[in-house]
């Protein structure tokens, strides 16, 4: 006889702690796997942290416990899904992240292992499932909703089921209307959507790449920040180091921030260690990661390239993780239990005694605030490789009206003759607008009315692709009227402009050039992020059009202008980031510039032009931009110089959410006296998410352990009421 203590499926703070159950049978031969169990009269899946014998009888057993114990359902795996460095980083992620144990585990593994009753039907087959628009449909009946899916599908003619799971419910309606109909095809069972842009051949390090390396290999120290200058070579030192470790007999992890930007990142690693690498990221079908999941943890892979959830691959032996881009937002989960995959892979680096390399062409201040301290290795790379100059560029005053002429208002006048010259000399273009649709609003020229979206008051974007008014914030759409709703005016005017509209001007000006874009209405596809990618790589465009997606990590070698259209987007935004970001940002778009024996030109338009973000990311200089953002982080407490959290306040009702905050902050702020800073976020309305009312209490300390057991206390108490649910976001990015 056994007593089997199982973590049940259910997230609830409440449920955080293992159940009881009888094994009478010993079927569960040791902990880590998932069993079938009833539980409050639901049949679910638990997850087994702990078996121990007992010699008992069942009755003497039961007549001795406190709660009534049931036998297991059936057990699920033969051996334990995660080993006992896995099992460790899932504790000391829970003691850090202040998430449920069972959260952990299922961001741990892949759909098919995951604990949760809907594993079991995530695919183990080799097929995939598409939508395409039903024969003789049409767009009668329609929700707003239904309409902007149905257009979508229609113009992409079929769309795999899997890239629409945000959309899925609207998805399911049209199919049962009629509208839409779903179809299977048979997919490989491998990442063969990494086909090669080019093969990498081994180039030998010049001398700085050389003393970086050797600086790596020599140090005992745990992790190391490689900075090093857009173009300079950080993923020859990459792969070099990798190769090393191998011949060590170690394995390798490798992150980048989103695969599907970066695939000639993945060729690289796949061309120089043929038959080693696993690819773990989210364009694979359930039943690729499956396998490749699988692959791993029988040890057919030695290098593992991902995404985020990569950080979790089932790799022994671990001797290097290499973290690229480790700037990059999207490291950040933004979901429970609320991960960051730098901070996760410096836990595992302690676990599996691995060495940790972060790279950047700009790290977040946090990172090289803790190379500067010692905290980090810093290791610097200060020059392009084969000493290539940096991008010359131009900084337009865009409130200087002699820079515009009557032919754009959008394009000026130096932008548009370097493009011009571009195109005659054969050479590629690069243009950045984060801002996706064809216009910012729609407005009444009588009255003035603005289309905003009803939940969050913020005007609503129009998209001509399929002439539809959405709200970036909420995901809330609407049909384009003819007629102003206030006076009834036909008056309407659309303001402002994004990739569509920018795209549309490059044809007016340029008719002969050759146009690709790329945002988030196009990769809503995510078959097409590649497509566009590698048609532009292979010089089938002259001009790529898009947003931060065209200006992260891409090596094209023919492009020698890039323009970023409107500079001052992202310092209008609430985040106390907004600076580093556009900082990031245009260091990175020019850095797309003058990469093999191209000269490069970058021309950055701007109503600021002398804001610190934008002449130091013009000219690269990274120490410049870090001196003057970190005086502001220090005068408004901000990271680095202090710890920030965000704690959500979740209700049905708006009143009660805003009051429940309001007393949360004024509780803490009374416990927690001057070890912390409370406060509301103000910057913010109260938002409504899954028809629910959000509101941000933002926390601000010098030491987690002296506000941690308040945390855990609200955590436990404000859950206790089912009306009212709290979360807590350690190290919160965007407030």
């Amino acid at each position: 006889m056994q007593i089997i203590y199982v973590l049940v499926e259910l997230t609830a703070r409440a449920l955080d702690r293992p159940f009881s159950y009888l094994d009478e049978n010993d079927e569960v031969k040791c902990p880590g796997v998932r069993v079938k169990i009833t539980f409050n009269n639901r049949h679910l899946v638990g997850y087994v942290v702990d078996v121990k014998k007992d010699d008992r009888t069942k009755e003497e057993i039961l007549s001795s416990s406190p709660f009534l114990m049931t036998n297991i359902d059936e057990v699920i795996d033969d051996t334990p899904l995660l080993d006992e460095d896995l099992l460790a980083l899932a504790n000391m992620m829970k003691d850090y992240y202040l998430s449920p144990l069972i959260s952990i585990y299922q961001a741990m593994l892949p759909p098919s292992l995951k604990p949760t009753r809907s594993s079991f039907n995530a695919p183990k087959i080799r097929y995939d499932s598409y939508v395409r628009i039903s024969k003789d449909s049409d767009e009668t009946f329609l929700s707003v909703k239904q309409l902007e899916m149905y257009r979508f599908v229609k113009n992409e003619k079929e769309v795999a089921k899997k890239d629409l799971k945000n959309h899925i419910t609207v998805v399911k309606s049209l199919i049962k209307l009629g509208k839409l109909e779903l179809f299977k095809r048979e997919v490989y069972r491998t990442s063969g959507d990494d086909t090669l842009f080019e093969e990498r051949k081994k180039v030998v390090l010049n001398d700085e790449q050389k003393n970086v390396c050797e600086d790596f290999l020599r140090s005992e120290d745990d992790v190391y920040l490689l900075h090093g200058v857009t173009g300079s070579g950080k993923t020859e030192i990459y792969l070099h180091l990798a190769s090393l470790y191998l011949k060590e007999g170690k394995s390798v992890l490798f992150l980048v921030p989103e695969i599907s930007l970066t695939p000639l990142m993945v060729s690289y690693f796949k061309s120089r260690f043929k038959g080693q690498v696993a690819i773990l990221h989210s364009n694979l079908t359930n039943a690729e990661k499956y396998d490749e999941y699988r692959k791993i943890s029988r040890g057919d892979a030695r290098v593992v390239v991902g995404a985020r959830s990569a950080i979790f691959a089932p790799l022994t032996n671990l001797g290097l993780i290499i973290l690229d881009e480790e700037h990059v937002e999207s490291y950040k989960q933004d979901n429970t239990p609320y991960y960051h995959a730098r901070e996760v892979a410096i836990m595992r680096g302690k676990i599996s005694q691995a060495k940790v390399l972060l790279g950047s062409a700009t790290p977040s201040l946090e990172s090289y605030a803790r190379a500067l301290k010692g905290t980090y290795h810093l290791l610097k790379l200060t020059k392009r490789i084969h000493s290539l100059p940096l991008p010359k560029v131009e900084i337009v005053d865009s409130s200087d009206a002699y820079v515009y002429d009557k032919n754009s208002i959008i394009f000026s006048i130096p932008l548009r003759e370097e493009m011009k010259k571009a195109l005659a000399r054969k050479e590629q273009i690069i243009l950045l607008l984060n801002r996706r649709g064809f216009a910012t609003r729609l407005e009444c020229r009588r009255c003035g009315h603005i289309f905003l979206c009803p939940e969050c008051h913020v005007p609503l974007v129009y998209h001509r692709r399929d002439e539809l008014l959405k709200c970036h914030r909420c995901g809330h759409v609407e049909q384009k009227v003819e007629h102003c709703p206030e006076c009834g005016s036909n008056r309407l005017s659309i303001l402002g402009f994004g990739t569509e509209k920018l795209e549309e001007e490059v044809h007016r000006l340029f008719p002969l050039a050759r146009t690709l874009r790329l945002d988030k209405d196009i990769a809503l596809k995510r078959a097409n992020v590649r497509r566009v990618l590698k048609q532009f790589f292979d010089g089938e465009a002259d001009i790529l059009i898009g947003t931060q997606m065209v200006a992260k990590g891409h090596d094209f070698a023919n492009v020698s202008l890039v323009g970023v259209v409107n500079a001052d987007i992202g310092l209008a935004f609430s985040s106390f980031r907004s600076a580093e970001t556009s900082f990031e940002l245009i260091t990175q778009a020019v850095g797309r510039a003058g990469r093999k024996e191209k000269i490069g030109h970058a021309i950055i338009q701007t109503y600021n032009p002398s804001h610190y973000a934008i002449t130091c990311g013009a000219k690269q200089d990274y120490e410049s931009f870090f001196v003057k953002e970190m005086k502001v982080r220090k005068n408004m407490n901000n990271p680095p110089y202090y710890y920030l959290s965000a704690i959500y306040v979740e209700t049905d009702d708006e009143d009660d959410c805003f009051n429940s905050a309001l007393s949360i902050m004024e509780n803490l702020g009374d416990e927690l006296g001057n070890n912390a800073i409370v406060m509301m976020d103000d910057s913010k309305d109260l938002v409504r998410l899954n028809n629910k009312f959000r509101a941000t209490i933002i926390l601000k300390y010098k030491k987690f352990e002296v506000v941690k057991p308040s945390l855990l206390n609200l955590i436990v108490e404000m859950n206790k009421n089912r009306k009212i649910h709290v979360d807590v976001d350690v190290d919160a990015l965007n407030v």
